[in-house]
């Protein structure tokens, strides 16, 4: 993996971090589809779903249109660093009939903060393949976790698809943050600093 962190002018630290998910909240990820995993070299960490799917038409139920899934997640930091996320990159699979939409989006904020990033990445039929997003945030905007203090981050995806001028009696439109084999991976990359010596 690149190490993005080097962009904020520090490498990540030397120390293990450890992510622990907090709870995991959504109709996008029931109680044990969702996994994170860390890479040992501490720049970034990838969340695997395996039930992520949202569709409307033939099959769909009216709610299916919409799924979401909060991570609350607890970042434990070597001491004196603090971290934010540089990029985000999603992946999935979606089917979308002619006059059908969909959208990917991403909020990211840290517990206590009003501070909040969101994007929007937005998909158009007709549409029948992979597909990809990332979530780049300059240096500058990105949102530091507090020196010195445990916040738990928190990241909350959806995805949506609206039917538009398809006919959801005849068709069936979705998009997926998953696999049939559960493998396709949303990675997000972290950037480090260290915090002020007090």
């Amino acid at each position: 993996m690149s190490t993005p962190a080097s962009a904020a002018g520090f490498p990540a630290p030397p120390d293990k971090i450890v992510i622990e998910i907090a709870t995991v909240n959504g109709s996008g990820c029931p109680a044990g589809t969702a996994a994170v995993a860390v890479s040992p070299d501490n720049t970034a960490f990838t969340v695997t779903y395996s039930q992520y799917l949202a569709q409307v038409g033939v099959g769909a139920k009216p709610t299916d249109f919409r799924k979401n899934c909060q991570l609350n997640l607890i970042v434990h930091v070597p001491q004196g660093f603090t971290y934010a996320i540089a990029q985000a990159d999603y992946r999935g699979f979606g089917h979308l009939e002619e006059g059908a939409t969909g959208q990917q989006k991403a909020s990211y904020y840290f517990q206590g903060q009003s501070q909040t990033t969101t994007n929007v990445h937005p998909h158009k039929g007709p549409f029948h393949d992979s597909w990809q997003a990332t979530d780049t945030t300059d240096i500058a905007a990105q949102v530091w976790a507090p020196c010195g203090e445990r916040r738990n981050f928190n990241i909350n995806t959806e995805l949506t698809v609206s039917a538009g001028t398809s006919d959801p009696k005849k068709t069936t439109s979705f998009l997926a943050m998953d696999s049939t084999d559960g493998a396709i991976n949303t990675v997000y990359r972290l950037s480090w600093k260290e915090c002020p010596r007090r």
